[in-house]
């Protein structure tokens, strides 16, 4: 129940819940660096201790609370968007994506960038990117080194940029583009202490804080110098990137500014590749570890079975979510599973803590793609692209490219770890990645 279906100018007092859900009491600033760094491995710990709903002290949120029940993350997801505020809830991207980003946005700025976007991840576009995307693939694969270790991580960040840039903007030669490439990769690679200083603008001064700024800086002066130049094009109408998309709206009040196209941009730039690229790291991490279930992931391979590739590709997501909670900051008071949550506070549903329960997948830390065939698990009890109507623009081209990436690889070399025991995985930015960036030997096959 929200208060959205109480009386208007209803009281907190007016909820039938009266207490507030539990939690730690640790000071905020532990608080900040145990969830920044090791949430992984805390909030588990916290779920057994305090239950499925656990209020915690995070910077620069401060008020979240956890949810881990599927019945109440299904409250939030199908919950009205005027009460359940996405964009808010991502306000820690705002300083990297603008706040005129798709995931920073709500309500009617929110529903005109997505129908701005949606066209260009739309079943027709995809269909249509499927050629680029085994191009591009099969460049990149033929390169890889064999009978060496190397981070198959790093490959697939190189690779995934390279399509989301040819997606983005048509093209990817230039010296701008080259000079972006590289700024995009710095970008992306921040951690917990980087983040702090977003929220902090005396830190730009110091060490890594004013390299990072310095960084976003003339990333931004390249994005609008590219912005220009495809401004002046006289054969917008005929491309079919992003970019010339967004410049050739027919309606003038749907058109953007300099500004928001900047940040829709940035917004596809880094959202996406670098969960993709993270969780196909993550697939091959396994699979090489895994002898019987890469003898079937090559055969899918070689059958063009796609269904099994993704059903690799999803299980990959479920086993080690890439992002490990979604958010929604509340803009009125509500209650869920018993416990009052005021307007102001952020609900957390909990993409790790469902994903790696057993009541939902058994012998969750098991890798077995098997799960995703035959219907796959229940609703609700996988969501690596969020839930209700801010699921993620890019679900169905992340998938399509996993299952092309797979199939390239698996066609063309057999994989093994380079050591027997599994990396374990350490926090970056928002994501969660392989410690040792899932490093693989590859050698071709016979």
């Amino acid at each position: 129940m929200t208060s959205e279906s109480a009386p208007t100018g209803v009281r907190l007092d007016d909820l039938t819940a009266s207490t507030p859900p539990p939690g730690p009491r640790l000071p905020l600033g532990l608080q900040t660096v145990l969830f920044g760094s090791f949430r992984h491995l805390w909030l588990p710990r916290l779920r057994r201790r305090y239950g499925d709903v656990v209020r915690l002290r995070i910077y620069p949120d401060r008020d979240v609370v956890q949810l881990a029940d599927i019945d109440h993350i299904r409250e939030v997801f199908s919950g009205p968007a005027t009460v359940f505020h996405a964009g808010e809830g991502n306000v820690i991207l705002e300083p990297a994506m603008g706040v005129h980003s798709v995931l920073l946005t709500d309500e009617d700025e929110h529903l005109r960038a997505r129908k701005l976007l949606m066209p260009a991840f739309n079943g027709a576009a995809l269909r249509g990117y499927r050629a680029l995307v085994a191009e591009l693939t099969d460049r990149e694969v033929r390169r890889w080194p064999t009978g060496t270790p190397f981070s198959v991580h790093t490959r697939m960040q190189a690779l995934t940029l390279e399509i989301i840039l040819q997606v983005v903007f048509g093209v990817t030669d230039g010296p701008r583009l080259v000079a972006l490439r590289r700024l995009l990769r710095r970008i992306a690679d921040v951690g917990p202490i980087e983040l702090l200083g977003w929220y902090n603008p005396r830190l730009e001064r110091f060490g890594p804080w004013k390299r990072y700024a310095h960084t976003r800086r003339r990333a931004d002066e390249l994005l609008y110098a590219e912005i220009a130049e495809r401004r002046r094009a006289t054969d917008l109408d005929s491309r079919q990137d992003v970019l010339s998309r967004l410049l050739t709206v027919p309606a003038e009040d749907d058109r953007l500014t300099d500004v928001e196209l900047r940040d829709q941009l940035i917004t596809l730039l880094l959202a996406g590749h670098e969960t993709t690229a993270t969780a196909l790291a993550w697939a091959f991490h396994d699979l090489a570890r895994d002898r019987g279930q890469l003898t079937e992931a090559t055969r899918a391979a070689d059958a063009g079975d796609e269904k099994y590739l993704e059903a690799v590709v999803k299980e990959a997501m479920r086993l080690h979510p890439v992002i490990l909670e979604v958010t929604r900051k509340l803009t009125r008071d509500v209650e869920i599973g018993g416990y009052r949550i005021p307007a102001g506070h952020t609900v957390m549903p909990s993409i790790g803590l469902v994903q790696a329960d057993p009541a939902h997948h058994p012998d969750p830390g098991a890798f077995r793609p098997q799960r995703f065939l035959d219907g796959g698990p229940a609703p609700g009890t996988w969501f690596p692209f969020g839930g209700g109507v801010r699921r993620c623009l890019g679900a169905g081209f992340s998938l399509l490219e996993g299952t092309t990436v797979l199939q390239a690889v698996l066609s063309r070399y057999d994989l093994a770890p380079d050591r027997a025991r599994p990396e374990p995985a350490r926090a970056r930015n928002i994501t969660m990645v392989p410690a040792r960036g899932a490093k693989v030997v590859v050698t071709q096959r016979t």
